[in-house]
């Protein structure tokens, strides 16, 4: 049975974006029976550009567990845990940067993509700086073979490939597993925002959220980016860069009834508010059975934060047996 690591920032709630690049495949392979399945919630992580709002991150967490809960991740069958709540992670991304030099960092494309999306300058945090080691310790440190991640990942699975191979050559023991990753299929890409951006983001506000009502969804999907020049009915309208469409090719399990609507539009005849009322049925089919568990684990507070503990407790159990043999491995294990 192979070993499967990933989880998320809790930077705040998860929307439909992480749900179709994710949450469903994770639900998926945990129902599976084929693997062993950790989920982290990567707080520590989060804080290293949000230090100085750690009330955000704390409120977070608690809306992320309740999405994971809601979109069907069963903690009977995988292990969510909080990240810092594992001490071993932050000793062994200590070992591990004494591997790694800052050139190799800064050479990381994944690392100097979000440096400049998040306009640090010379301004970077040294936690984020050095995430690619600290996720090397999430990975390693559950023995994780797999990692489900998007395509823009992928640098930072290997360096922590690299890192492996160098620790199990510099101390002569097999300890560490090399991970591989585990990418979405060719072509299907990052689900886009609501105004066309392609990107879904919280902070650019334009997602569509997990836990939305009814209301909130309805009110989002008529905002949706269309086509701009398709101003009357009758007029022939563009399905490229159309966000319902778009959403429709991920959504609507009918592929036929998609196709035919796409040919009306483009003839012309069908209109933006009709499209979008259908996608709209489309999304609330697909998110009221979600929304609808969310708010029934959302009564009890109290027992979701215990899920999070004994899934913590035991992820402790597992990441401490590998710290033992790293400690071992590299000779500091001086009263053993």
């Amino acid at each position: 049975m192979k070993t499967i690591l990933t989880g998320d920032r809790p930077t705040g709630k998860l929307h439909i974006g992480h749900y179709v690049g994710s949450l469903k495949n994770r639900v998926k392979m945990q129902n599976s029976g084929k693997y062993r399945t950790f989920i982290m919630i990567a707080d520590q992580q989060a804080l290293t550009d949000n230090a100085r709002d750690p009330e955000k991150i704390r409120r977070s967490l608690l809306q992320v567990a309740l999405d994971y809960l809601a979109v069907g991740l069963d903690p009977a069958k995988s292990t969510i845990f909080v990240q810092s709540q594992i001490p071993a992670l932050s000793e062994l991304t200590n070992y591990y940067l004494n591997l790694v030099t800052v050139s190799r960092l800064e050479r990381n494309p994944t690392v100097k993509a979000e440096i400049q999306q998040k306009h640090f300058e010379k301004s970077i945090p040294a936690g984020f700086f050095i995430y690619p080691v600290s996720q090397t310790s999430d990975i390693t440190a559950f023995k994780a073979e797999l990692v489900p991640v998007g395509d823009d990942q992928e640098p930072m699975i290997e360096q922590a490939r690299e890192i492996v191979r160098s620790f199990n050559s510099i101390y002569h023991k097999q300890i560490l597993v090399e991970p591989r990753g585990v990418f979405p299929p060719k072509g299907f890409g990052r689900l886009p925002g609501l105004d066309g951006n392609a990107k879904m983001s919280k902070s650019l506000g334009n997602c569509i959220y997990l836990s939305d009502d009814a209301d909130t969804l309805q009110r989002k999907v008529m905002s949706m980016y269309t086509d701009p020049n398709h101003i009357h009915v009758a007029d022939p309208g563009k399905v490229e860069g159309n966000m319902v469409f778009k959403y429709l090719d991920v959504f609507d399990p009918d592929k036929e009834q998609v196709a035919m609507l796409k040919e009306q539009y483009q003839a012309g005849g069908l209109g933006d508010v009709k499209i979008k009322r259908y996608l709209n049925d489309v999304l609330e089919a697909e998110l009221r059975p979600i929304r609808e568990r969310r708010a029934e684990f959302a009564k009890d507070i109290p027992a979701v934060y215990d899920m999070l503990q004994k899934g913590s407790q035991k992820a402790n159990e597992v990441a401490n047996q590998t710290l033992t043999e790293v400690r071992a491995a590299i000779g500091v294990n001086y009263f053993d």
